[in-house]
């Protein structure tokens, strides 16, 4: 028996991977984050498993259905919206099946900041404009902000922020990156991507509040942050530039760069 933590991607059926499908398609057990993921992708279990929506359960009664599956030998899917490792909830719940001595594993999902960016069609990292990405979020209802991981200090790097689980605290955001990042900087506010009423916010540190608040959305936004979102006249990456050279091409020059490279 084991409970497989699966990765559901950001909403979208076909946003899926071909692990996580047939997973859920052969596990008895199927428990999911009904608020993030999509009746359809759960559908895909067996016609006679136990499916139960867990986004009104407390974090017992989850581990209680899991220990009377694992009780009856039977896998469970343990099926979470985007990637497992972001802001899923799951190092609680594998924290309390080490300790119940029940196996699991985990499959990564596409991850919402990534299907974000491809649905806008914007790469975040752009050659000598921002070369990181820095996955976060705000504090509010939730647990508070560890030491040195406020917006202040992440700010600081000017990297591309993707920011989680905060779009009703935009006058915060705004407030801490304006001095850092500019009033004009570039941001795009991603609703429920991957759902079909996705969409997508342009704007500016300076407006985006009143572009968000016309819309009238409060919950299930990625906020992204950064120069990369409108970057144009950049230099081309060294990559493809025909005079360089890695280990895969020799370029114009000649000459072999030895360091490793990112290659398709």
């Amino acid at each position: 028996m084991t409970v497989h933590f699966i990765g559901a991607g950001p909403g979208a059926p076909d946003l899926i991977t071909v692990r996580a499908l047939k997973l859920i398609q052969s596990c008895p057990v199927c428990l999911y984050a009904g608020s993030l993921v999509p009746e359809v992708i759960v559908a895909e279990a067996p016609k006679d498993a136990h499916i139960l929506d867990t986004a009104g359960m407390h974090l017992d009664e989850i581990i209680d259905e899991i220990k009377k599956a694992h009780a009856k030998g039977q896998d469970v899917a343990r099926v979470h919206s985007g990637d497992p490792s972001i802001y899923g909830a799951t190092a609680e719940q594998m924290r309390r099946l080490k300790a119940e001595g029940i196996p699991f594993d985990v499959t990564p999902g596409v991850p919402a900041f990534a299907a974000a960016a491809a649905a806008i069609q914007t790469e975040l990292t752009i050659p000598e404009v921002a070369q990181t990405i820095i996955l976060t979020r705000t504090a509010m209802k939730s647990s508070s902000m560890p030491n040195g991981e406020d917006l202040e200090t992440l700010g600081k790097s000017g990297a591309t922020l993707a920011i989680h689980l905060s779009v009703r605290n935009i006058p915060e955001i705004q407030r801490k990156l304006t001095p850092l990042y500019g009033a004009d900087c570039p941001v795009v506010v991603a609703f429920r991507v991957g759902w079909p009423d996705e969409m997508f916010i342009h704007g500016t540190l300076d407006d985006i509040r009143q572009k968000v608040r016309k819309e009238k959305i409060t919950r299930t936004a990625l906020i992204f942050v950064g120069p990369a979102l409108a970057a144009s006249g950049f230099i081309d990456s060294a990559l493809y530039d025909a005079e360089f050279s890695h280990v895969l091409r020799i370029g114009k020059k000649g000459e072999v760069i030895e360091e490793p490279v990112q290659i398709d």
